[in-house]
């Protein structure tokens, strides 16, 4: 099965490129479906937190971020500003602080099978395969996305369709100030495709364009694995 084929199934959201120099990020967040985002350590939870919102780009409806207070006593509190900045556009979201990992299981769940939001981000510490596959199934049954976001001790198995760990990568020069840092920069390895087990892991180096908030990948590395560069990828864009 090939990267296209993802697309069809609402797993990833993409759209042809517009050249075929084009670098920008492949995958867009689906339709449907269960995705985890996992920082590679503790320091890169900013990080994650930044690839995930800049994966939530919805048009409209409502997102639900769920989120369980020892991750915010761990990590902070993702400000309103933060918000803002990555998401100018997009529709308002709601915010739920839970104290018990089954509350906020329950409150993620909740929301999905409402119907009455187009995303729910959950920020928990962990989650068994029971409760990730029974994620997947309401994502799946009521056609809302989730985005699990996840600290680096996440491991084991998973019924998601995706995970992701994020790390922090050195910026790139400011063309403007060479003194000043430049774009943002993620390293994103795919750990786990679950309707392409085959490529996986592999690896991107992604460049956040601060004026757009889309994601590029860095030229170069588009199709380097984990371990090594052994498949050839097809060009593709983000979604609209």
């Amino acid at each position: 099965m090939e990267l296209d084929a993802l697309s069809a199934l609402g797993i990833f959201r993409m759209s042809p490129a517009r050249s075929a120099t084009d670098a920008r990020f492949p995958f867009g967040l689906g339709a449907e479906g269960l995705h985890e985002i996992i920082a590679a350590s503790f320091g890169d939870m900013p990080a994650a937190t930044g690839f995930a919102l800049t994966m939530s780009q919805i048009k409209s409806g409502v997102a639900v971020w769920v989120n369980q207070t020892i991750t915010e006593m761990n990590y902070g509190r993702v400000s309103p500003l933060g918000l803002t900045q990555l998401r100018p556009s997009a529709p308002p979201m709601l915010i739920a602080r839970t104290r018990r990992l089954e509350s906020a299981l329950w409150a993620i769940e909740e929301a999905v099978q409402s119907r009455a939001v187009s995303l729910v981000i959950g920020e928990i510490p962990d989650l068994n395969f029971t409760a990730s596959r029974r994620l997947a199934l309401a994502s799946k049954r009521c056609g809302v996305p989730i985005l699990l976001l996840m600290p680096h001790t996440r491991q084991g198995s998973t019924a998601a369709v995706a995970r992701w760990r994020i790390s922090t990568q050195p910026s790139c020069h400011n063309r403007y100030d060479p003194n000043a840092p430049g774009p943002i920069r993620w390293q994103a390895v795919l750990e786990r495709a679950r309707q392409l087990p085959h490529i996986t892991p592999v690896n991107f180096t992604l460049e956040l364009n601060d004026e757009t908030l889309s994601l590029s990948v860095v030229p170069g590395l588009a199709s380097d694995t984990a371990e090594a560069s052994t498949h050839t990828w097809p060009q593709y864009g983000t979604a609209p």
